[in-house]
């Protein structure tokens, strides 16, 4: 089956009629959600066989050989392993500022090289029943130009400030189904894994060292972006080409298999999963955002007995 073909034939199929599809397909999405959100609070031991494999293959896409590989426990075992790697500001000045003198660092490959690969992914979801057309207006062969401009609007923050109501209300409201599923999936997860989870790790982190934390990608709580263009996928609203969908795939993987690792050019320092993740539910929330549980022993707990928020 050649590309267009396979793109045409996601197309064709729907979940409901035209007037209930958004409907039917958030339907859909939410257990999809759930699955990620699972995986991003996932206390198994990590899958160290397929955690390395994959970081191979994303090492060798950079041109740099299979790394050595250092599991510790806990983020804070792991301080003592991260000299010379860059900060989040050092990261910056390599990919947006003026770059530095010399080669940049292997982040600084992997930091651009995911960017170009979720402005692909983006560009791959332009199905019409993600942006429909201004209302009054029929479609036509130009929607489809207008469609992925607007799209690119919201995406980079520009265009209609959408309101965030639960999302079956944002669809009777008029809020388009792409707004929906960013908010419903991509936001939420977000909310619960990075700002719930990941930054409130990493401050407690620093604390400890008393200095920036080096630039680390957080495996399973990297879930929020891996299933919102799952959720495109899988609900046959994007088409991906074949190269990006298997970078994607790699870092579901990664997902699936580990916590945080930090990426030096010979060693990648990887952190097992938390043995313990307690969290509940943001009161009021839209779209069932958690946070950690208020307790006194610490909602978070490494292998090694670290309790980042206890």
């Amino acid at each position: 089956m050649t590309a267009p073909t396979r793109r045409d034939a996601a197309r064709s199929t729907s979940p409901a009629p035209a007037s209930d599809r958004p409907v039917a397909y958030w339907r859909l999405a939410e257990p999809v959600r759930r699955e990620w959100l699972d995986h991003g609070l996932d206390t198994e031991p990590a899958d160290r066989a397929a955690t390395e494999d994959i970081l191979s293959r994303i090492y060798a896409r950079h041109l740099r050989s299979r790394p050595r590989f250092r599991w510790v426990d806990s983020p804070r075992q792991a301080l003592p392993l991260l000299t010379g790697l860059p900060t989040h500001d050092q990261l910056q000045q390599w990919i947006r500022g003026r770059q530095p003198a010399g080669k940049p660092p292997l982040a600084s490959d992997i930091a651009a090289g995911l960017s170009r690969l979720r402005s692909a992914l983006d560009t791959g979801a332009d199905h019409p029943d993600l942006t429909p057309p201004p209302a009054g207006r029929k479609k036509h062969a130009g929607d489809r130009d207008a469609r992925k401009k607007d799209a690119g609007k919201k995406l980079d923050g520009a265009g209609p400030k959408w309101p965030v109501l639960p999302p079956i209300e944002a669809l009777a409201a008029g809020v388009p189904l792409r707004v929906v599923l960013q908010q419903g999936v991509r936001d939420t997860l977000r909310t619960s894994l990075v700002d719930g989870f990941s930054l409130p790790v990493r401050a407690a982190l620093a604390a400890v060292g008393r200095q920036p934390v080096p630039t680390a990608w957080y495996g399973q709580q990297d879930a929020y972006w891996v299933a919102y263009y799952d959720v495109l996928r899988r609900l046959g609203l994007a088409w991906y080409r074949r190269a990006d969908e298997t970078q994607l795939d790699e870092w579901a993987t990664l997902v699936r298999s580990t916590g945080w690792w930090w990426p030096g050019e010979r060693t990648c320092v990887l952190v097992e999963r938390p043995a313990v993740i307690r969290t509940g539910l943001v009161p009021g929330s839209c779209h069932g955002e958690r946070r950690p549980a208020r307790d006194g022993d610490g909602p978070i707990g490494y292998r090694d007995g670290w309790r980042p928020l206890g």
